[in-house]
């Protein structure tokens, strides 16, 4: 009976870490990553995490985009981002408690880049 208990406490903290970790994925990330052509382009990402829920916004040059069936699993996390041609750029992340690992596909290309916290 107590290895029960222990093991079903043990449990409920590793969930409410990871929730508690991701959490903190909220607000304002910025970057910059290397386009095909050579060029580095600054990037923006506000992320609103709810549950396991992921929204917000991303904007590279322009007008901000919303982020679009955003998913969280522990520290890693999908969304889609519609560009203004109308084509949809499909990101996947890795969230550290300093930094947020990010790669993404654009017109056939995959691109990686490491986003700071801009709000702390």
């Amino acid at each position: 009976m107590k290895r029960k208990l222990f093991t079903t406490t043990a449990l409920v903290c590793f969930f409410m870490i990871c929730f508690a970790a991701i959490a903190d994925l909220n607000g304002k990330w910025t970057g910059t990553i290397k386009t095909p052509d050579g060029n580095d382009l600054a990037i923006t990402y506000i992320f609103k995490v709810d549950g396991d829920k992921l929204t917000g916004t991303a904007q590279a040059q322009g007008e901000p985009a919303t982020i679009n069936d955003g998913k969280t699993n522990g520290t890693d996390f999908t969304f889609n981002v519609t560009n203004g041609d109308g084509s949809i750029i499909p990101h996947s992340g890795k969230y550290y408690a300093d930094s947020v690992s990010l790669n993404l596909e654009v017109n056939g290309s995959k691109l990686h880049t490491t986003l700071k916290r801009a709000d702390k």
